[in-house]
C-alpha cells in the first residue's frame, strides 16, 4: 500500500500511469458533460443524461472559474467520441479531469451518487467527491458508492480523472431529485468543494492509497465492468 501525503508537484505533470499521491496546487480543471448529440446517454422518468449533465456541468464551471482555469471539454449539444476526449485531456498538466454523468440500471430500485476512478492519483478526489455527494443525497442511496473501474475516462487520461454519476434515472426518487435545478446546483457545489479541497490539501484525510494496478489502456471492445 502507499500512503497518502501531502503536496506531490511530481502530479502535476502528465503520466501515463498515474501511480502516485493525488494532485495538490493544480490550477486547470477540466470538465467533461457526458454523451451528447445522437448519444443522449440514460433515459428514465421523463429525464435524459446528456441535457442533466450539460446543465451540471455549467454549474460546476460558475463555481470553479474564480479559482481555477476550467476547460469545458463540450459546451453545447454536440458529440464528442471518448477517444478524442482522452486525446483533448492529454494536452493539459497541471490539470484534474472530472466527467459527469447520470446513471441507468435494469433494477429501478438501484440509487444514490457513485464515483468511479482508477489511477491511484485519482483516489483521493474520488473519495472527496463520493463524500460530499452522499452528504448531498442524505444517505438514501444503494449504489456502489465510490469503485476503482477501467473506463476510458478514468484509465486513459494521463491526468488525474474521476468519473461521476450523480444518480440513477432508472430510479424515481433519483429522477425526481435530479430534474430539480436546485438539488443539481448542490451536487455541483459538492463536486466543486471536493475539488477546492483536493488543490488546497491534497490527498491529506483520504486515508491509504490504492495499489498500483498494471492493466491496460481501456478500448471500446472491451468487456463490460472488465
Amino acid at each position: 500500500m502507499v500512503e497518502s501525503g501531502g503536496a506531490n508537484k511530481q502530479s502535476l505533470q502528465r503520466d501515463s500511469w498515474g501511480h502516485r499521491p493525488g494532485p495538490q496546487g493544480f490550477t486547470t480543471v477540466i470538465i467533461d458533460a457526458g454523451h451528447g448529440g445522437h448519444d443522449s446517454g440514460a433515459i428514465g422518468h421523463g429525464a435524459m443524461e446528456k441535457s442533466l449533465a450539460m446543465d451540471t456541468a455549467l454549474r460546476l464551471k460558475r463555481k470553479l472559474s474564480s479559482q481555477f482555469k476550467v476547460v469545458m471539454l463540450r459546451s453545447d449539444d454536440r458529440f464528442i467520441d471518448l477517444d478524442e476526449r482522452v486525446k483533448l485531456v492529454n494536452g493539459y498538466s497541471s490539470a484534474v479531469l472530472v466527467s459527469l454523468h447520470y446513471n441507468s440500471s435494469r433494477s429501478s430500485y438501484i440509487r444514490g451518487p457513485e464515483t468511479y476512478y482508477w489511477r491511484v492519483d485519482s483516489h483521493g478526489l474520488a473519495a472527496r467527491i463520493q463524500q460530499n455527494m452522499e452528504q448531498v443525497a442524505g444517505g438514501r442511496y444503494s449504489g456502489q458508492g465510490k469503485k476503482r473501474r477501467r473506463l476510458r475516462l478514468t484509465r486513459n487520461p494521463k491526468i488525474p480523472c474521476v468519473l461521476v454519476e450523480f444518480g440513477y434515472l432508472s430510479n424515481a426518487v433519483d429522477a425526481r431529485l435530479v430534474k430539480s435545478a436546485s438539488y443539481r446546483d448542490r451536487l455541483a457545489s459538492a463536486v466543486a468543494g471536493a475539488i477546492i479541497t483536493q488543490r488546497n490539501i491534497g490527498d491529506a484525510g483520504t486515508g491509504v492509497l490504492p495499489r498500483p494496478l498494471y492493466q491496460p489502456l481501456s478500448r471500446p471492445t472491451d468487456r463490460p465492468g472488465s
